[in-house]
């Protein structure tokens, strides 16, 4: 087994490791293997990215033979032994498995259950769509951040590499096969700020502006929304846009806004205890009946679950689970929520961060239909 020691030069990331764990408990792993069974396959290469005496340093453990497999298993644990923190890229689904596999067939302890996880394929894959990504492959995330790569194998092409450097050894082949590796977990480094998008939802932003704003729809009729200004933890390394169900976000560095449709008119509060009630229908409104019994009884009747509401004017924001409470509707049947804006509300930017979280968090994960 061959160690192979580097020290590496790379740009400061401009996502925040430190959201991650402390910087001397970071360690990220990618593995090359000759098949994706640990049963059938051979591991040959192992890379790992950490910070040593402040720098960031990369090491490669390269099997010159099948035989080599126990070494490289031995050293990885050993290195596992000194982080707390592990970075992987589909590692949940493949490298993990994979290793556990083979420490298995080896007789050693697998070092995993004692570090916290990272997966960035499972975090990128949430956000696909809005992204607009072809696929999560690592390679097409790195294009998306701006990343280009000298290797231009993946890792089925290399196998073939590598069965043939066992046979025949040659500085040629090891090189194709420490590069591949290399730039991977190196990669994984640099697509870190594409986590920003993902920490919209994770951590807590700013709303530094609220405004109304009034404007004519393409049918020239007058509209009005609620825009707000945010700033976020991180800067996105792409601008963002995204439109769904009339709200619209778009987001550039660290800064974005959200634009949100604002209703002003009538709407209908709908009680839930309809039997207590009877219906007006001369006044369109239902009256409890400790004072709607009162009222002639040719001018009431039985409240039913359609029928029994009050309804007020005012201005209105939508929601699609209920956050802020009283629940307004335009009729019975209709599935779009309300809720009012108060002046009580205007005075409260907490109740506005928690209400963009919301339209975010719809914006991101909910399907138009």
């Amino acid at each position: 087994m061959q160690c192979i020691k580097k020290i590496i030069s790379l740009p400061e990331s401009t996502y925040r490791l430190t959201d991650l764990d402390e910087l001397s408990e970071l360690l990220f792993f990618d593995i090359e293997t000759t098949g994706f069974s640990a049963k059938s396959s051979n591991l040959y290469l192992i890379g790992l990215l950490f910070w040593e005496n402040g720098q960031m340093t990369a090491v490669q453990l390269f099997a010159e033979t099948p035989g080599d497999e126990a070494a490289l298993l031995d050293e990885f644990i050993r290195i596992c032994g000194s982080y707390r923190t592990l970075i992987h890229y589909n590692g949940n689904t493949f490298d993990i498995p994979y290793i556990k596999e083979k420490c298995k067939q080896l007789q050693k302890e697998q070092p995993f259950d004692a570090l916290n996880g990272v997966d960035l394929y499972k975090r990128i894959a949430a956000f696909k769509g809005i992204l607009h990504l072809e696929n999560c492959k690592q390679k097409t995330v790195e294009q998306f951040v701006g990343i280009t790569r000298e290797d231009k194998y993946n890792g089925g092409e290399l196998i073939k590499i590598y069965q043939d450097y066992v046979k025949s050894p040659s500085d040629e082949a090891k090189e194709l096969l420490l590069l591949h590796n290399l730039e991977d977990i190196l990669g994984m480094y640099r697509i870190l700020p594409i986590l920003s998008y993902m920490d919209m939802l994770l951590v807590p932003f700013r709303v530094v502006k609220v405004q109304a704003n009034g404007y004519y729809d393409i049918n020239g009729e007058p509209q009005s929304e609620i825009v707000m200004k945010i700033r976020f933890h991180s800067s996105f390394p792409q601008p963002v846009s995204i439109n769904k169900f009339g709200c619209r976000f778009s987001g550039e560095g660290s800064e974005g806004f959200l634009k949100i449709p604002l209703f002003r008119g009538v709407l209908k509060y709908f009680y839930a205890n309809y039997k207590d009630y009877y219906y007006l229908p001369g006044e369109d409104v239902a009256l409890h009946k400790s004072v709607a019994s009162f009222v002639d009884k040719d001018s009431r009747e039985q409240a039913t679950a359609r029928t029994c509401y009050s309804k007020r004017e005012g201005s209105y924001l939508p929601q699609w689970d209920t956050i802020f409470t009283p629940v307004f509707q335009r009729d019975y049947d209709d599935d779009a929520l309300y809720f009012e804006l108060t002046d009580e509300m205007k005075k409260q930017p907490e109740l506005f961060r928690q209400y963009a979280l919301h339209v975010l968090d719809m914006l991101i994960h909910a399907k138009e239909v």
